[in-house]
């Protein structure tokens, strides 16, 4: 007997095909609207078609007569049984259904629960409201105005729009620093509110059971474990008779953590009839109404020497939260983690201000691909790298490799307090140049420019804090972001595996496994990964900003080491020498220097159910709680090239270079699919992704004809190369990855653009780079704002 070979069994490092897709691509996956339950009901919501209004009364009769209705819900039936407001992630409290006012357009207001959708859609159609239009307030600047009028009025003493003031970092040293400095680079910036636009909308079936007293909610979440606790907290229910069951997810993206008002009314449905009652959103409902990304705008300065040596950064933030602070980040960053801005530069000294507004918009802020805001942090970090180059008459690529962190100065602290512990960048940024063809472009660019053609090229390096979950800093609702993980071997030799985690695409049941498989040596196709119920997953806080290998990834790893130190116990027993004398390699126990004498991992398994040793419990089985000791690093450097046509504002991507450093990549087929992923986001963001808001606060974006999506006409391809640098505390080295793309990516093809733009005096143009922007600015020499509320002249 030898050690196994890794890759073919389907461990760490191998390109496995993805277990799911055998179901999903057969049109066998077990999605929410898959599942009917005996006499079951459906719900649909009545939504307010105005931004800010008063409610003067609400007429349901004509709904109640409608055959096939069987009940219809408002906010004061809510309210008898206090349950018309409920509490947030961010310790707000946002209404279920609207007693009284409306504070955005598309906010819930009635819930009508029938036979049929279709009949619970007339009902709501059969609803009369009285609304009394109030002025809306579609930004936080407008919000923040001495005269603006007050949305949050149901708050005792909130005499203002303002939801929380946070500041960072050494405000003295910046002062300082700015005072020292040759040149001062200045921007403004807007990242525009946008949306995960899932291909499955929300939804929830709730099933209370009166005779049990148990309430099943089958639901579209991705954070099962915390919308338990929400649901008891807010029932007021036991939490132990709740469960949550997660089926398939048809894509999350952070859109599916928060409690939305419908999975509560569903439920009180469910209470008061008796059965089991389906609501699931239709794509107006899901973009207008659920969690948001971005929308926060940006005053930053950074100092500078005249050699390019970054002094200090000074940001200062206000971000639009909706008419409910809802954000599903942890506790004490009210605003994410914005201050992870720079942590790739070695900047001496740093200070953000940040400061949220309510506005008549729906609630958000953090949801889509993102770390808890560090999507707004790289995205403005590498817009200020570029214009802060520029001001310096710097090459784009040498102030870049001047200010980033060498090998040599790991672990760092940053001017915010956050660990870096481990990075190439100078290799990273030189192997995407490289590839890009760096050298040549700037003689490429002024030859094209000779035959009238705009060329352009845009860097973006960056580097994404993932993993939050050590305790000392991170909790949601003052529950610690650890996770979790429980491993259970049979006696021949096959696994299962249960995680706190929640796949929605992220290949889970494939990557888990192959994580047991390098612990172990089972192969990844004995190994079962479930997820998703709160009645047989161990409690974990659920999957999205990048926590999965970081955090939940690190738990399967150590849960199997459990496993293994148990097993090497019974490998002991069976060959008859002490523990001491068991060596191991992948697959199998040996006798130290008589290494023909072994047993395998499966022959373990198989003892210990039926001849483990005196004393010692049957079974091969354990669980892990991982808590981890710092955040993971990956960096990332993002290149592309475009040409702009000047004439009409049309840009197109030449060429798109990343190259990405996650540590140790469990899957690279995956991990390159993440990446794809990512950047494909990246592009829509900057090109074609338009949600704002008129006057009137009316959403600009509320179908898939304002809202464009990029299909594989329009992405562009993609160069992918890696470099490998180890995370140096996490259990198998890897980093995570599969925001990096999503997250880093936009600045590039921004910058590619401001590039192509550089004989101008335009600085910037706020995304998505619409054609008709980019002319504007071309044709004026003006920098081009996308603030809302949107110009109509």
């Amino acid at each position: 007997m030898t050690a196994l070979d890794e890759v073919k069994i389907g461990g760490v490092g191998a390109s496995r095909q993805r277990v799911e897709d055998a179901r999903f691509i057969r049109g066998r996956g077990n999605y929410l609207d898959d599942i009917r339950l005996p006499g079951m009901l459906h719900m649909e919501i009545l939504r307010s078609p105005l931004a800010h209004a008063r409610i003067r009364s609400i007429d349901t009769s004509k709904a109640w007569e409608i055959p096939g209705v069987r009940l219809v819900l408002t906010g004061e039936m809510m309210a008898q049984r206090n349950l018309a407001w409920m509490p947030t992630l961010s310790y707000d409290t946002q209404a279920v259904l609207a007693t009284d006012k409306v504070r955005f357009q598309g906010q819930e207001v009635c819930a009508v629960v029938a036979d049929d959708p279709y009949t619970a859609k007339d009902g709501c159609e059969a609803i009369v409201v009285d609304y009394e239009p109030l002025p809306p307030v579609v930004n936080p600047r407008q919000a923040l105005a001495p005269d603006a009028p007050i949305i949050r009025d149901d708050k005792e003493g909130q005499t203002d729009n303002l939801c929380y003031r946070w500041e960072v970092g050494d405000r003295d040293g910046t002062e300082r620093a700015f005072a020292e400095a040759d040149v001062v680079s200045r921007l403004k910036l807007h990242y525009p509110r946008s949306h995960p636009s899932p291909i499955e909308n929300c939804g929830s079936i709730a099933d209370y059971n009166a005779a049990t007293q148990k309430l099943t909610v089958y639901m579209t979440t991705q954070a099962p474990h915390i919308i338990r606790a929400a649901v008891a907290l807010v029932a007021e229910l036991p939490e132990h008779m709740i469960r949550i069951v997660s089926p398939d997810i048809g894509g999350g993206f952070g859109n599916k953590v928060p409690v939305y008002p419908g999975y509560v009314a569903s439920i009180l449905c469910s209470i008061l009839l008796g059965k089991p009652v389906k609501w699931v959103e239709d794509k107006s409902g899901n973009l207008i109404s659920t969690g948001f990304a971005r929308d926060m705008y940006l005053d930053s300065e950074l100092a500078l020497r005249a050699d390019g040596k970054i002094l200090a950064v000074r940001l200062r933030a206000d971000t639009d939260q909706g008419a409910f602070f809802s954000d599903a980040q942890p506790s004490k960053f009210k605003v994410g983690l914005l201050h992870s801005a720079f942590a790739c530069y070695d900047v001496p000294f740093g200070h953000i201000a940040a400061q949220g507004a309510y506005t008549n918009k729906a609630p958000g802020g953090v949801a889509y691909r993102c770390s808890f805001r560090v999507t707004e942090a790289m995205f403005f970090q590498e817009r200020m790298m570029h214009a802060a180059a520029t001001d310096l008459g710097m090459d784009q690529a040498e102030f870049r490799r001047i200010n980033l962190l060498r090998d040599d100065q790991f672990p760092h602290r940053t001017a915010f307090g956050f660990l870096v512990d481990s990075g190439q960048y100078g290799k990273c940024l030189q192997l995407g140049l490289d590839a890009i063809g760096y050298q040549d472009f700037a003689a490429q660019q002024a030859e094209a420019r000779s035959r009238g053609r705009r060329l352009g090229i845009g860097i973006s390096t960056m580097t994404e804090p993932l993993g939050a979950g050590n305790s000392r800093e991170y909790d949601i609702l003052g529950i610690k972001m650890f996770d979790s993980a429980e491993l259970r071997v049979h006696l021949t030799g096959k696994a299962i595996l249960r995680t706190g985690a929640k796949t929605q695409g992220q290949g889970h049941e494939t990557t888990w496994a192959q994580i047991v498989s390098h612990e172990l040596g089972i192969p990844a196709a004995d190994v079962t990964v479930e997820e998703g119920d709160t009645d047989t997953a161990p409690f974990g806080m659920g999957t999205y900003a990048s926590r999965s290998t970081p955090v939940a990834g690190a738990a399967v790893a150590m849960v199997a080491r459990k496993v293994r130190a148990k097993a090497r116990k019974i490998a002991a027993h069976l060959l008859e020498v002490s523990e001491e004398d068991v060596d191991w390699e992948l697959g199998r126990f040996y006798v130290r220097g008589a290494p023909q004498r072994g047993v395998t991992i499966q022959e373990c398994a198989m003892a210990a159910y039926s001849n483990m040793p005196d004393g010692m419990e049957p079974g091969l089985e354990n669980h892990a709680y991982y808590d981890p000791p710092n955040l993971t690093w990956p960096f990332a450097c993002y290149i592309a090239t475009v040409e702009v046509d000047p004439e009409t504002g049309v840009w197109d991507v030449l060429r798109v270079v990343a190259v990405d450093d996650c540590g140790v990549r469990i899957n690279p087929m995956i991990v390159e699919g993440q990446i794809m992923g990512g950047l494909t986001e990246a592009y829509a963001m900057s090109n074609m992704q338009f949600m704002t808001f008129d006057d009137e606060g009316n959403m600009i974006g509320s179908n898939y004809m304002d809202y464009l999506l990029p299909t594989a006409w329009e992405t562009p391809g993609f160069e992918l190369h890696e470099v490998t640098t180890p995370c140096p505390h996490h259990p198998i080295g890897a980093k995570g990855v599969g925001e990096c793309a999503a997250v880093g990516g936009p600045a590039a093809f921004v910058n590619a653009v401001m590039n192509a733009l550089a004989d101008t005096r335009v600085r910037n143009i706020d995304m998505p780079l619409l054609p008709d922007r980019v002319w504007e600015a071309i044709q004026t020499g003006q920098d081009v704002s996308g603030a809302p509320p949107l110009r109509t002249a």
